[in-house]
């Protein structure tokens, strides 16, 4: 290859480098990976039935504990 293509390449990637350093930095300054209430959410939003099967499990679980601690 001539140096002149790895230059340009070598330019290439090193502007479209600093756009994602630049886009990514942007979207931290706006808060834009905030997720503040993820949990919240997931809980008030979550479906009936899969909150009954995580709360059958959560007493499968405890019950089995009851049943081998020894004594």
């Amino acid at each position: 290859m001539d140096s002149w293509v790895i230059a340009m390449m070598l330019g290439a990637s090193i502007f479209l480098g600093a756009i994602a350093l630049f886009a990514f930095l942007w979207a931290i300054k706006n808060g834009q990976f905030d997720d503040e209430e993820k949990f919240l959410n997931a809980a008030k939003y979550d479906g009936v039935d899969e909150l009954n099967d995580a709360v059958n499990k959560e007493l499968k679980k405890e019950k089995l504990k009851k049943e081998y601690r020894p004594e």
